[in-house]
């Protein structure tokens, strides 16, 4: 069986997020826990349904019951909001402002909203409640909102991608090249090694295998990288690897 060693190549392929999980990880929320006084905010209910109650006390020592969005707190002072139910934007808009504000009051930080693209109608009424665009996948976007007077210690959208070119030698010291069927090298007459992307939670070294195999039909085993390399890709505003 050849033996593959392979070098990291600059690719303009499937981008690497690290912000692909049904949630935001805790890690993509900075800071610590803003604790505020007992007496203001007695107890906060937190599902996965899209509304929860909460109940303050008021002047007079009589509770009011607040209904918010249903949050889940990470560990760094944000809120996580996963919208799953079908919800009309005249009722949402009522409700996340009630929630940002007692999520103010309370000292978080961020707050994250995950909307699926059957919500796509709450993206408007988010947008203008003061959220931004962090990142999206085919199935859903993700939103965020600053909300605290810190300053936005909030992570940027994932910007990196990875590719390989796989150098491959058989034991006859014959290196294997390719010619491209497509790409900006179809049609050139231009021999090359195998090069591929990295899927999203793939190993390098099973990319390279799988990459050569998928381009040549060959089997190979992966030795060691040879070169790490990277470059600013202007048209798609992201480094590549």
């Amino acid at each position: 069986m050849p033996k593959l060693v392979f070098e990291l190549f600059s690719t303009s392929s499937t981008l690497v997020s690290i912000s692909s999980p049904s949630t935001i990880p805790n890690h993509l929320v900075l800071g610590q826990h803003n604790i505020k006084s007992l007496s203001s905010v007695r107890y906060m209910s937190t599902s996965t349904n899209t509304l929860a109650i909460e109940k303050k006390m008021v002047p007079g020592n009589e509770v009011q019951q607040v209904e918010l969005l249903a949050g889940v707190e990470d560990l760094y002072g944000g809120i996580i909001i996963d919208m799953e139910k079908t919800m009309d934007s005249e009722a949402f808009v009522p409700l996340l402002r009630a929630s940002l504000s007692q999520w103010k009051q309370r000292g978080k930080r961020a707050v994250w909203i995950k909307l699926p693209i059957e919500l796509a109608n709450l993206v408007e009424p988010a947008v203008k409640g003061g959220f931004k665009y962090h990142h999206a996948e085919p199935d859903y976007v993700m939103l965020v909102n600053w909300i605290s007077k810190s300053t936005n210690s909030l992570p940027k959208n994932a910007s990196h991608r990875v590719g390989i070119s796989a150098f491959v030698m058989n034991d006859k010291r014959q290196v294997l090249v390719v010619q491209e069927k497509s790409g900006k090298f179809k049609g050139t007459g231009v021999w090359k090694f195998p090069t591929g992307v990295v899927d999203e939670g793939e190993d390098i070294s099973m990319a390279a295998i799988r990459e050569v195999k998928e381009e040549t039909g060959i089997d190979t085993e992966f030795v060691e990288i040879l070169a790490f390399s990277g470059c600013q890709w202007r048209s798609m505003q992201s480094s590549l690897l």
